[in-house]
């Protein structure tokens, strides 16, 4: 009988032959081989991309503008010293610390309110639409909407609708005096008679041209002095009418019947140089003061009754560029924020906001304490993620800023451009500037990479 030898536990395998290693060896390597084959596109794409232009930028930016003559680090030195250059670094660094902190904030507010809102759904799609709009498009939009004729952009139709209302308007911008019709022009934009004249005695007539009859009130009547009421020597009439009669007739400083008074217009009795009393001329331009002192006075019409209509505010100006950028660039982003906050606090335990209610906490302690400390983490990436963004930005300052403050919104971005292919046609120093920008994202790029790791572990 064969005996069956059985092998003793613990004891080691006996070793592969080298024919079954083979088969092993083979079925690896042709895993690596498919594993690079999928790899490979894009691995030469990241090259030509990506490795390839920054190595190129970096030793392009030691050489000049023509790429000739090695001038070592003078770009760089050059670029410390450019006050352009100075100033797109500071508006960069107003952009890093301004739009992704305001865009954090107003994400996180949001994407809290939005719970409590019953079409939550809509109102998410209506916050986030923006991202699907081009940076291109988005810039045109707003730069019609910072347009400072209150016609043309709407958010200065909206400052001047405000302010009218809440501050009135002039009616004559436009009006002045006939020269020779005894009216003088003060400095300050008044017409002051030239004569005195005291209470009781003849009616003032204020004869002003400039007015066109279509841009008259729709109250104006035909012109007329106010009716005495007898207060005898304490009393003084006067009509503002427009010195303009309809086709050509009618005597100059004369009032006419087919002349139409000036309604709403502020005229001002004057002794010394001060204003004794004021009055408003009615629909037929007529004004009366009453209560008058004996003595001679003047009549003035004050400079506000020709002031030029308030025209809203120069968003695209030089100090409100930069803010005005930012706004569009909130627009966009704001739903960005808001959906990713959103999407860290529907993962909250609600069992710990439910015990912390049930303790007494206010909805404010629950949120600065608990809800705020807990969505720490998506905070920090979305800040992060946003201040990378925010270090490239190009297109919107482009676009949105005119012209003549180009230089007064510029970031990094955008000088590297203008020195590069904008005009100034010097490819050193735009590399230069492109290392720089590189070297400022990479921190944040770092950072933000090493916290999805260690969330992931």
């Amino acid at each position: 009988m064969t005996s069956v030898t059985t092998p003793t536990p613990g004891a080691a395998s006996p070793p592969l032959t080298a024919g079954a290693a083979d088969p092993r060896r083979r079925a690896r390597r042709r895993r690596r081989i498919v594993a690079v084959a999928f790899i490979l596109p894009a691995l030469v794409l990241l090259g030509a991309l990506v490795v390839y232009p920054v190595l190129f930028s970096v030793g392009r930016s030691f050489f000049d503008a023509g790429g000739t003559r090695f001038v070592g680090g003078e770009n760089y030195a050059e670029m410390f010293s450019d006050p352009a250059t100075l100033k797109a670094v500071r508006n960069s660094a107003i952009w890093v610390v301004v739009a992704p902190t305001l865009l954090t904030g107003l994400g996180l507010m949001l994407a809290v309110l939005v719970e409590k809102v019953r079409w939550a759904t809509a109102f998410k799609l209506l916050l986030f639409m923006p991202m699907a709009v081009s940076f291109l498009a988005a810039g045109i939009i707003f730069r019609l909407a910072y347009e400072e004729d209150p016609d043309k952009g709407v958010l200065n139709a909206a400052v001047v609708g405000v302010h009218d209302a809440v501050k009135g308007t002039s009616s004559y911008p436009s009006a002045r005096a006939r020269d020779g019709q005894g009216l003088t022009k003060g400095a300050d934009g008044s017409y002051t008679t030239a004569d005195r004249v005291s209470p009781g005695s003849r009616s003032v007539s204020l004869g002003l041209v400039g007015v066109l009859p279509k841009d008259l009130p729709a109250e104006a009547k035909p012109a007329a002095a106010a009716a005495s009421r007898g207060a005898g020597e304490r009393e003084l009439l006067g009509v503002v009418y427009l010195d303009f009669t309809p086709g050509g007739a009618g005597e100059q400083g004369r009032v006419d019947k087919a002349e139409s008074g000036l309604p709403r217009m502020t005229v001002e009795a004057v002794r010394d140089g001060v204003a004794i009393a004021s009055a408003t001329t009615a629909a037929d331009g007529s004004f009366r003061f009453q209560d008058l002192d004996p003595g001679t006075y003047t009549v003035r019409l004050p400079a506000k009754n020709f002031a030029p209509p308030y025209e809203g505010v120069s968003w695209l100006g030089p100090a409100l560029v930069t803010p005005a950028i930012i706004g569009a660039y909130l627009w966009i982003w704001t739903g960005f924020s808001m959906v990713l906050i959103g999407a860290g606090l529907s993962s909250l335990p609600r069992d710990t906001l439910e015990a912390a209610r049930m303790d007494g906490a206010n909805e404010w302690q629950v949120f600065r304490r608990i809800t705020v400390p807990l969505l720490a983490p998506i905070l920090t990436v979305v800040f992060v993620t946003l201040v990378i963004n925010v270090m490239k930005v190009f297109d919107l300052v482009y676009i949105i800023a005119p012209g003549p403050v180009q230089e007064d919104a510029t970031v990094l971005a955008t000088q590297m451009w203008l020195v590069s292919f904008g005009g100034g046609n010097n490819q050193g120093l735009g590399s230069a500037l492109g290392v720089l920008l590189l070297l400022l994202v990479i921190p944040a790029m770092v950072f933000n990479v090493r916290r999805f790791r260690r969330s992931q572990s």
